[in-house]
């Protein structure tokens, strides 16, 4: 689907309905897909009044949510569901600007250096953890903020569950 959002805005649309039905933290906050590139996502958190904070600006909150939501899809999008089970380990975040417009978080990453990496440490381990730094920029191109999201990888047959 996500490939089918890159190429067009109703599957983009669709897309994005059908994550806000799937993530319920996310639609009343309409974090959305803004654009599907070749190797990144940019992810769109609006400046509406369910994303402000007390002082009018966007909720540092929603900002570091889009940062972690955009990162996630291009991890999704490169390794196989089937295969690896991905899951946010840690989340850090360094705030540069008040959001006072609609705010934009950008990860790029080429399925190359993300496997070679995993490679490395699936081979020693069981798991790997990987750490993508996602920049975030309002309409006016301020840098809003600098997101670093782990994400811990494992194959499905190393996944033990109860």
């Amino acid at each position: 689907m996500l490939e089918a959002a890159a190429r067009s805005t109703w599957a983009r649309r669709k897309l994005n309905f059908i994550l806000w039905l799937g993530i319920p933290f996310n639609f009343p906050h309409r974090i959305a897909i803004h654009q599907v590139e070749e190797h990144a996502v940019v992810t769109r958190i609006r400046k509406r009044r369910s994303n402000h904070n007390h002082i009018g600006g966007i909720h540092a909150c929603g900002l570091a949510t889009a940062a972690e939501f955009c990162s996630g899809l291009v991890l999704l999008r490169t390794l196989k569901p089937k295969d690896y089970r991905l899951i946010m380990q840690k989340l850090e975040v360094e705030y540069h600007y008040q959001a006072r417009k609609d705010a934009f978080a950008r990860f790029e990453l080429k399925a190359e250096e993300l496997l070679s990496e995993l490679k490395v440490q699936l081979d020693e381990h069981a798991k790997a953890i990987y750490t993508c730094k996602v920049l975030v920029h309002d309409s006016d191109d301020n840098h809003l903020c600098t997101v670093h999201t782990s994400w811990q990888v494992k194959l499905w047959k190393h996944v033990r569950t109860r």
